[in-house]
């Protein structure tokens, strides 16, 4: 209907506004006569009121219609960008099927503690082999971890990020020491060890892995897992004689 106003020439505005200015002025000189003449010029008033308005809205939409729609579409451009990226995702706990605490000694045969739960989380029980040392012997340890589940090769993962894992070594009943033998450049890690044992005695030795220790806590770096924190990937409890 007000196609023409868009197409017309600027002075077609000009005078819409100019006449809609007059009629409103010409309503407040006869508002208290309520004569024809206000009737008259308040009823031109609003009908050019309303077609100024219309011209407005149009010459704004398009002008401002090609913005918004830009910034729309800047807006659902970066969305989907953000939806498309990766999530990060923490690191988790090592699923591990398998454990074995390998120790060798000059003169002395190859003891290996070893821990297989092969099922994972299934119902069958883990099998525990411990093992026997001889007294007053040093030995070199090796642990190697992995996830026959997966076929994965967990002990490359701990060395990838030895800072976020540590071994602990617990003896209960045994005259024995274990003393680490390597670190992640700062702090000990516990993949290779050294196990020192006295006279012969008979009882446990507790390997407790655990995944985000605070290494700067008090006594983590000497091997005291109560200040460790983390979350615990395995632990295992062998069996052992020193003879």
């Amino acid at each position: 209907m007000y196609d023409f106003i868009l197409k017309a020439n600027p002075r077609i505005y000009s005078w819409v506004i100019f006449m809609n200015r007059l009629c409103f002025f010409a309503t407040l000189l006869h508002f208290k006569k309520k004569s024809f003449i206000f009737a008259f010029a308040t009823e031109l008033h609003l009908k050019l009121f309303f077609i100024e308005f219309i011209f407005i809205i149009m010459i704004l939409s398009k002008k401002i219609l090609p913005f918004l729609v830009l910034i729309f579409s800047t807006l659902v451009l970066f969305s989907s960008c953000e939806d498309d990226e990766d999530p990060v995702i923490p690191n988790e706990e090592e699923v591990i099927t398998t454990l074995t605490y390998t120790l060798t000694a000059d003169g002395q045969p190859t003891v290996v503690l070893s821990f297989k739960d092969l099922d994972g989380d299934g119902g069958n029980s883990p099998v525990i082999t411990g093992g026997t040392l001889a007294a007053n012997t040093v030995y070199e340890g090796k642990i190697e971890l992995l996830n026959e589940i997966e076929g994965e090769d967990i002990t490359e993962e701990i060395e990838e990020e030895d800072d976020e894992h540590q071994f602990f070594f617990s003896a209960t009943g045994l005259d024995l020491a274990v003393a680490y033998n390597d670190t992640d450049g700062t702090n000990p890690v516990g993949l290779q060890t050294t196990v020192s044992t006295g006279e012969a005695t008979t009882g446990t030795l507790k390997v407790t892995l655990r995944h985000e220790p605070s290494k700067d806590a008090e006594g983590v770096s000497d091997g005291v897992i109560t200040n460790a924190g983390g979350e615990t990937d395995i632990e295992v409890e062998f069996d052992v004689t020193v003879e």
